[in-house]
């Protein structure tokens, strides 16, 4: 899938994740739900990680999510530093 075909979910959360982590390499979003926006798996590459364990990292997500997460069922996080 092409970036022009993000879910509305896709992108609000894409959106979202660009303002709280604005020195990420990378983050990718994809609605693992079906197009329902139900469930959600994150790939986020920030220096913001940098020197942070993971269960820190994903609280980190998780905190810049909380109000989008309030409403799904699921999410799968990974997250990584630039190498």
């Amino acid at each position: 899938r092409g970036f022009s075909s993000q879910s509305e979910g896709e992108a609000r959360v894409s959106r979202i994740l660009r303002e709280k982590f604005p020195r990420a390499s990378s983050i990718r979003v994809v609605d693992i739900s079906g197009g329902c926006g139900a469930m959600y798996e994150i790939h986020i590459e920030s220096e913001d990680f940098r020197e942070k364990r993971t269960v820190q990292q994903h609280q980190m997500v998780n905190q810049a999510l909380s109000e989008e997460i309030k409403s799904m069922h699921g999410l799968r996080i990974f997250t990584s530093t630039p190498k």
